[in-house]
């Protein structure tokens, strides 16, 4: 299968390249700066977003997965929120761009989203089902993102719009910095610690894409995260039970929204989000408890 996918640079987006690329597949990685990238096997780099993109490569791709925005880390000042959105809204509107050109179309479209779509509460139980989107920030970024990614059935295309959990993965994502206080002994509970985490394994992102990808009865939003959510202050036990470090000294709520601001709600204010239709639909999760996904990511590492 030929797969372009925006955004094929980053965390996720490696992960996937690297997980297709092995199957035989091959990936057309669509970036603002093509060159000088180090060639890999079935890969090709395929500028985009750029006044001379050309898109001709691109003849006879059969699915489209879009990954690409400005990342959420950081203080959310208003340019900040502005590229957060903006970002987003560019890469889906021109990926559509391509696709109204392209004969025959791909059959899929694959959106990244993210469970920040729901708001946040300690009570409330998420699923795609049943929940509306929230009235916060990212729930109306991601609400227009999915909007926008939906405008491509239009042209006969099946749309995924998979809502991202916390990915879990030693190297990148959040857990290195939630792991870090661990590793110095001074890692504790954050805030209250009754808000919900729901968390994948970065091995579950990739095969849930992939298995969405394969399946044609898989449409419209999917939750990809666990179907254990936790809440923090078990979280952080598991964490230093399986780094053999204690889990101790509280971090203030009012200290970490000081310091970052609105930002702070990704990590103080949380969700409990079920991946129904995944469940619905039969896919397996490799890692479908906690202690087993930390167990896989650190006995990796010794």
């Amino acid at each position: 299968m030929k797969i372009a996918i925006s955004g094929g640079t980053g965390f996720v987006g490696e992960a996937l390249t690297e997980h297709f690329t092995s199957q035989g597949n091959h990936v057309f990685i669509l970036t603002r700066n093509p060159d000088g990238k180090p060639p890999k096997e079935n890969v090709t780099y395929v500028k985009w977003l750029s006044e001379d993109a050309d898109y001709t490569e691109l003849a006879g791709v059969e699915a489209f997965i879009n990954l690409a925005g400005e990342t959420i880390n950081g203080k959310w000042t208003d340019e900040k929120k502005n590229q957060i959105l903006s970002s987003r809204i560019q890469a889906t509107r021109e990926m559509l761009r391509i696709i109204e050109k392209m004969e025959p179309k791909p059959h899929t479209l694959i959106n990244a989203s993210a469970i920040g779509y729901y708001g946040t509460s300690e009570t409330e139980k998420f699923d795609e089902r049943t929940t509306e989107a929230g009235n916060d920030f990212l729930a109306k970024v991601t609400e227009k993102w999915e909007a926008e990614a939906v405008k491509a059935e239009q042209y006969g295309v099946r749309v995924v719009r998979t809502r991202f959990g916390l990915i879990l993965d030693k190297e990148e994502g959040a857990l290195p910095r939630m792991a870090l206080p661990y590793k110095l002994y001074a890692g504790g509970p954050i805030g209250s610690g009754d808000q919900w985490y729901s968390w994948i394994h970065i091995d579950d992102i990739v095969y849930l894409i992939d298995f969405a990808l394969h399946n044609g009865s898989v449409t419209g939003p999917v939750n990809a995260t666990s179907p254990h959510p936790v809440q923090m202050d078990d979280f952080g036990r598991l964490l230093g039970r399986t780094l053999n470090r204690p889990h101790w000294l509280p971090l203030p709520g009012m200290v970490l929204r000081t310091t970052l601001g609105e930002m702070s709600t990704l990590i103080l204010d949380g969700q409990k989000v079920f991946p129904q239709v995944a469940l619905e639909r039969g896919y397996k999760f490799k890692y479908p408890t906690l202690s087993a996904a930390l167990s896989a990511i650190y006995e990796k590492a010794r």
